[in-house]
């Protein structure tokens, strides 16, 4: 992996240097506090918790994060700069990795950055703060996914747009694996194992699992397991595609 920490505060660095970084960071935390008070009723529940919180974020997750890979590598590939960076002495897995990797910081800065709800449920009363840090967590890792598998995506295209739009639909068949319709639907005339292991590869249900406050290893290796394949994929892609 030569070259990915310069690549990585190069990235960063580059969020940060253009208003991007600032109107993702406002819409999330726009999006995450409207979903909390107003859709999840969050002082209507009488409850000293962040589950109104959580709940949503997978649904926020599933535009903000391919908004975000889309051009990861998908400018590169149009503007022409991704020769130019593969001929610096960087190999195509250190190129990937210090771009997923702060591209992952900056998402996990956002959530950061929505650190006063925990501290206002502690005024409020006594939660389960441990809990609430699993839940944390998870919501990281659940991101970490979204993201390894936009970037794979924006490393196959030149366009940003159609990077965008087919990692929507990819993350969204990955949180749909979960759903009971779904499961009924392919009940009928797939074996029930088959349907089992599926279920696992659902974000909802592995999410669903950490936001419990437990932090249960078959998770962790799940997110872990998604996100090293897909970046062992994106850098095939990319060291297929870097002239294309």
């Amino acid at each position: 992996m030569t070259g990915w920490a310069s690549v990585f505060r190069r990235e960063l660095g580059g969020y940060f240097a253009t208003p991007v970084a600032y109107v993702f960071i406002v819409i999330f935390l726009i999006l995450a506090g409207v979903s909390t008070f107003q859709l999840g009723g969050f002082f209507a529940r009488g409850q000293a918790d962040l589950a109104p919180f959580f709940n949503f974020h997978p649904w926020l997750y599933l535009f903000l994060i391919p908004a975000l890979s889309m051009r990861l590598w998908a400018e590169e590939r149009r503007s022409g700069t991704i020769e130019l960076l593969l001929t610096l002495p960087i190999s195509p897995s250190g190129a990937v990795v210090g771009k997923y990797l702060a591209a992952w910081l900056f998402a996990g800065i956002a959530l950061a950055l929505t650190a006063p709800l925990w501290v206002t449920v502690n005024v409020l009363g006594d939660p389960d703060n441990g809990a609430i840090f699993t839940a944390y967590l998870g919501s990281l890792l659940m991101a970490g996914g979204f993201l390894a598998i936009g970037s794979a995506v924006s490393a196959a295209t030149k366009s940003q747009v159609i990077a965008f739009v087919i990692s929507v639909v990819l993350c969204f068949a990955m949180l749909l694996l979960g759903f009971g319709a779904v499961q009924e639907f392919f009940g009928g005339w797939v074996p029930e194992p088959v349907l089992d292991v599926l279920s696992t590869f659902s974000f909802l249900t592995q999410f669903d699992m950490l936001s419990r406050g437990v932090i249960e290893a078959r998770s962790v290796v799940f997110f872990a397991s998604l996100i090293a394949c897909l970046l062992v994929a994106n850098v095939i892609i990319v060291d297929l595609r870097k002239s294309a």
